[in-house]
């Protein structure tokens, strides 16, 4: 493990309780903090240069950003598959530069895209793919964070669309089975000042225009009081499916005589999609045994890579952008 921040030590934590890992390793570039979670988790701890040497299976990268082309590149060249949160870099160059560096290989690459993990969003999948919802028409994807991060983390995150909406973008790509030609996006900051300090917006929406004529609409906020809503609506000429929509969906009816739904709402992602990163890891467990491919390969983060650099000049510039335009 190759960070450990919030996530990895939670992904460290859930690597440890699967009986087929005999051990875990982790390793940060904090040694402090590498040491505290690792007495914390009761797991071994290593330098990250020493992690490459000690004969591990698989490395799970969940560093900062801007570690994750050398460590991805570094585990390629050593034989070891890896796993890495998104993104694969900071920006498409660097996208490009790791996927034309690893392209040579046959080491698996697998990218953290933890919704097509999701129950709920495999079971929308499996319902367009079966043709049991008709010809789609029309698929709206929200993602509403209860909270703004901190400003530091902000101003180095690459904007909410490549930050946050590349999640959606990755899964109306991969629910759909069809490919995003054209965007139109806009945002507005009415939160802290510290977004248009960074060249970022708290709140976004984006139209997509898929390949087959099918129109796609994904939502963003940074502030969603009511709690975490991360929802999907597939819609189709026969019938419809949502994905999100439970007892915690952070929702109240107007409606005469609905009942409110139980509650309490999801704090934050990590609670929601906990299910989710268990079977991402486990399905990663597979890719090192060689038991399965890699379901998430680079390629599939620069494309949700693309739409996002697509909705950020669309933004700007206040006019669609075809993906042609943005394309390496």
């Amino acid at each position: 493990m190759a960070g450990t921040g919030r996530i990895g030590t939670a992904h460290a934590e859930t690597l440890k309780g699967f009986e087929e890992v005999e051990s875990v390793v982790v390793a940060d570039v904090d040694p402090a903090r590498a040491a505290a979670a690792a007495a914390k988790l009761g797991v071994e701890t290593a330098s990250l240069d020493d992690l490459f040497t000690a004969g591990i299976d698989g490395l799970v990268v969940t560093a900062a950003t801007d570690a994750h082309p050398g460590l991805i590149i570094a585990a390629v060249d050593a034989g070891i598959p890896v796993f890495c949160e998104k993104p694969v870099a900071a920006d498409i160059p660097g996208t490009l530069a790791v996927i034309d560096r690893i392209g040579a290989s046959d080491v698996p690459v697998q990218i953290g895209f933890q919704r097509r993990f999701d129950a709920g969003y495999a079971a929308a999948r499996a319902a367009v793919a079966s043709g049991e919802l008709g010809w789609l028409h029309t698929l709206r994807a929200t993602t509403f964070d209860p909270a703004p991060p901190p400003a530091e983390y902000v101003a180095h995150s690459g904007g909410l669309f490549r930050d946050c909406g590349v999640h959606d973008f990755d899964v109306v790509r991969w629910v759909s089975g069809r490919e995003v030609e054209e965007v139109y996006a806009i945002g507005a900051n009415r939160g802290e000042r510290f977004f248009a300090d960074a060249g970022d917006v708290d709140t976004a929406a984006a139209t997509l225009t898929l390949d087959d004529g099918t129109l796609a609409t994904v939502s963003l906020t940074r502030y969603n009081g009511a709690g975490y809503d991360v929802r999907l609506d597939v819609l189709g000429s026969v019938s419809g499916v949502v994905v999100g929509l439970d007892d915690r969906a952070p929702l109240r009816s107007v409606e005469p005589g609905v009942p409110p739904l139980p509650g309490p709402a999801y704090p934050g992602f990590m609670e929601r999609f906990r299910p989710a990163y268990t079977t991402e890891l486990r399905a990663f467990l597979d890719v090192v045994a060689g038991r399965a491919p890699s379901p998430c390969v680079a390629a599939d983060a620069l494309e949700a890579f693309y739409i996002a650099e697509a909705c950020e000049v669309s933004r700007r510039e206040r006019r669609p952008v075809k993906l042609a335009e943005v394309r390496r």
